[in-house]
């Protein structure tokens, strides 16, 4: 049974592990954060727990709005804790049965949410089991049948476990989208619909992203219920903390030899690399290994035990230079990646968006580099233009920056 109530040791009783009663403001959550039992030592903020030394703008103004029960959709800049957000709210309304399930387009992104549940509600005795693709449906059934009070998964596979049986929905309270932008789009548009339709029809829906073009907004009317809206606005998508340049390439195969010239400037912390398709990264992955450079890649072809080892990897250091496609561009957080590259530009805006935001989180430094050639000039003007932002030639003093 998940405990309802504890004392913080400054500010007393603290209800269902979240808010006081009586909060008027949301700003008020800084002062009345998540407190948690700490055994013998008394009492914990979650804070603490989550990395914050207090809430983002976006914790302030969503998390009174969705513990409250409605709908909402939410758009922060990559970095500033939309994933606490919507974990932490999700925390306040559990109780035995699985409450609340969260869809992510990528099995990194959902297991990486699946963590930060874990940790934030570790002293609820929170179950929280991630549904991805390419692992054991075996030990999915059984961690389902087990109870879970909190789902976290791709959609074919949590629709697959619905469909099983295994994944019981009558009990679910809320649905979360993260990265709602891409989970409404094309590819997974009538699967997210497909597992909505198993779903109670008071279910509360909340939609997080860093980009939420107008299409989007328009759609959330088939399923949504008179959402709260906290929107930003397109000058400020950009984060202040990342410098963006270019460098002129005049043909492709110059670009690898660009790279080459900055590989020293590529290991000083951690860098992300970005192509556009996975036979790309095969391509560029062997050549700088045969060019002796030390680099790892990942793309959703890859093997999902391969991909595990591969985050493991990137996560705890060993590995500093990670080409990707954009499987990485979304959600995914690793604090010490202050450098990204753009072997090619994006196929579009938001992506862009969301490739450069894998550096410089929480408020600190980081550093794009988008390789242009002629051709590219227009799309990278049409970026500049659409966020109100400028990207510069690249300095030779850009190992400085980072």
């Amino acid at each position: 049974i998940l405990p309802k109530c504890f004392r913080c040791p400054t500010l007393g009783p603290v209800y269902s592990c979240l808010l006081s009663p009586g909060l008027n403001t949301p700003w008020e959550i800084d002062h009345h954060y998540l407190c948690v039992p700490d055994g013998p030592a008394g009492n914990k903020c979650m804070f603490s727990i989550s990395g914050f030394e207090k809430p983002s703008a976006i914790q302030q103004r969503a998390i009174k709005q969705i513990i409250k029960g409605r709908d909402v959709i939410a758009q922060s800049q990559s970095g500033t804790g939309k994933t606490a957000t919507f974990c932490v709210s999700v925390l306040q309304c559990l109780d035995i049965q699985t409450q609340a399930l969260i869809l992510a387009p990528t099995r990194e992104l959902a297991g990486q949410i699946q963590k930060v549940l874990l940790a934030l509600g570790d002293y609820m005795n929170v179950q929280c089991h991630a549904c991805i693709g390419g692992t054991n449906v075996g030990e999915d059934i059984r961690k389902l049948d087990y109870g879970q009070h909190v789902v976290a998964g791709t959609p074919g596979r949590v629709f697959d476990m619905i469909r099983r049986r295994s994944l019981r929905t009558r009990a679910i309270k809320m649905l979360v989208l993260d990265e709602a932008d891409e989970m409404l789009n094309k590819g997974f548009k009538e699967q997210i619909y497909d597992v909505y339709r198993y779903l109670p029809p008071a279910t509360q829906v909340v939609l997080i992203s860093a980009t939420l073009p107008h299409e989007i907004l328009e759609m959330t009317n088939k399923f949504m219920t008179d959402p709260i809206r906290i929107l930003v606005k397109r000058d400020e998508l950009t984060l202040e903390g990342i410098k963006q340049f270019f460098v002129a390439v005049e043909r492709e195969e110059w670009k690898f030899d660009t790279l080459c010239d900055l590989y020293d400037t590529l290991t000083i912390t951690q860098a992300v690399i970005f192509c556009n398709t996975k036979r790309k990264v095969d391509w560029l992955t062997e050549k700088m290994r045969e060019a002796n450079f030390t680099v790892s890649s990942m793309h959703g072809d890859m093997p999902q035990k391969e991909r595990e080892s591969i985050m493991k990897e990137f996560r705890s250091g060993a590995s500093r230079v990670l080409i990707s496609t954009d499987v990485w561009a979304r959600g995914l957080d690793v604090p010490q990646v202050s450098l990204i590259i753009n072997y090619d530009l994006p196929n579009n805006r938001e992506l862009y968006i969301h490739r450069i935001g894998r550096s410089g989180r929480y408020g600190r430094k980081g550093v794009a580099i988008n390789f242009v050639k002629n051709d590219d000039i227009r799309i990278l003007r049409d970026i500049e233009q659409y966020y109100s932002t400028q990207i510069d030639e690249m300095p030779m003093n850009v190992a400085d920056l980072i």
